[in-house]
């Protein structure tokens, strides 16, 4: 079979799989809709050939340029390691889960980077159910713009999590762990879902993610008894300490003595390495609010490199303006009296972000990296306008005696 005719067979494979990724859906959507009787099929079916499409742009930027994609499909396709060969935390993990489709059931590489853009599209169904579920009032944000669409057709977050890599899953992680955050106990299954797939995918995200779910979890006293935190804090201490060298590993500090001065001396390596990229910036020289503002908001239009760069500054300069919507005195009074999950998703947000920019020095990696986090402000800020409105609504409510808003739970 000549390579023209191999590819369209390939393409055509993938293609005939969209129906019954459509069908698996609409099986789930029930099941959710079951449970949440605000849950819209109608629109995360829009949102799912909407990624559909951010799939289909991937896997063109990937066949004309490099992408780890092409090393995850082949690597587990090779001959000489078994399935339980690569069952290990970071970018075997990866080759964990597609052995099976790869080996067992032949998935071509289309098919798979369609496989795992459905995965990326899962944790948008997540994402979706934990700023519905936790905010009931809608908003509109730039004067008729909803701001929950808005947010869930952002094109970046789309375009890193619609092929075969970690994107997908690990954002899938996160969203079923935050998903889980609003009744812990009677959703172990997501929660532990969503922090094996962390743990397993990137440990030191684990370990932000643990200690950002300590500190909501300890913050709200009506949420846990003081038995349950104790089993909870005894459980997160030891897994950290069973696997400490995965978790350091990621950044080569399995075997340190120094923890510290060997972890400044990888992140300057790291740095002045990525400085050298063609994408790279000096994040080494500075500031620290030079850095996070880089990390959230760059590329902007005046170091865009090309037209996809051009859109993603359009992206970035969206968010510069929703995350003006936190300069007001009032953010500060919200913030002392936010339910715990506003708090950890501000925690995690921060953390998350602290540290990643003492590695990132190039502008594709950041991009990539941050779309994993970008959520948890998104849902503060949301949580903040919701609070609001729904504090001006009840305001007028005193005067004119109208009905309340449903509040924000």
């Amino acid at each position: 079979m000549s390579p023209d005719i191999n590819l369209i067979h390939n393409l055509l494979q993938a293609v005939m799989l969209i129906p019954f990724l459509h069908l698996a859906n609409q099986f789930i959507f029930k099941k959710i809709s079951e449970k949440h009787d605000f849950f819209s099929a109608n629109l995360m079916n829009k949102l799912f050939y909407y990624h559909i499409i951010f799939a289909g742009i991937y896997y063109t930027y990937a066949f004309f340029n490099p992408s780890d994609s092409k090393r995850y499909f082949s690597v587990p396709g090779k001959e000489g390691k078994t399935w339980s060969g690569f069952l290990d935390t970071g970018t075997s993990f990866i080759d964990f889960l597609s052995y099976p489709f790869i080996n067992f059931f032949g998935f071509s590489y289309e098919m798979m980077m369609l496989l795992f853009s459905w995965i990326g599209f899962m944790g948008f169904v997540y994402a979706y159910l934990f700023f519905k579920e936790n905010i009931a009032i809608n908003i509109k944000i730039f004067k008729k713009i909803d701001f929950l669409v808005l947010i869930l057709f952002l094109p970046n977050m789309h375009f890193w999590t619609a092929s075969l890599g970690k994107g997908a899953p690990i954002f899938l992680g996160l969203m079923l762990f935050a998903y889980a955050l609003r009744s812990p106990k009677n959703r172990l299954i997501s929660l532990g879902l969503g922090s094996l797939l962390v743990f397993a995918i990137r440990p030191h995200m684990f370990l932000l993610l643990a200690g950002a779910g300590m500190f909501g979890i300890f913050i709200n006293r009506n949420q846990i008894t003081g038995k349950q935190k104790a089993i909870f804090l005894g459980a997160i201490a030891g897994l950290v300490l069973l696997f400490n060298k995965q978790i350091l590993g990621v950044v080569n500090l399995g075997d340190s003595q120094n923890l510290i001065g060997d972890f400044l001396s990888f992140t300057e390596n790291r740095s002045n390495s990525l400085d050298n990229a063609t994408s790279g910036v000096p994040m080494t020289d500075y500031s620290l609010i030079e850095k996070f503002f880089t990390f959230w908001f760059r590329p902007l239009f005046f170091d865009a490199p090309g037209i996809l760069g051009v859109i993603v500054s359009i992206e970035n300069f969206i968010y510069i303006l929703i995350f003006g919507k936190l300069f007001k005195k009032s953010f500060f009074g919200f913030l002392r009296s936010a339910p715990a999950k506003v708090k950890l998703s501000l925690v995690l947000f921060f953390t998350s972000s602290f540290a990643m920019t003492f590695v990132m020095s190039n502008l594709g990696i950041i991009l990539r990296q941050k779309s994993m986090i970008m959520y948890f402000l998104f849902f503060v800020i949301y949580y903040f306008l919701a609070y609001e409105k729904d504090t001006v609504f009840r305001l007028n409510q005193e005067v004119t005696g109208s009905e309340p808003l449903q509040k924000a739970a």
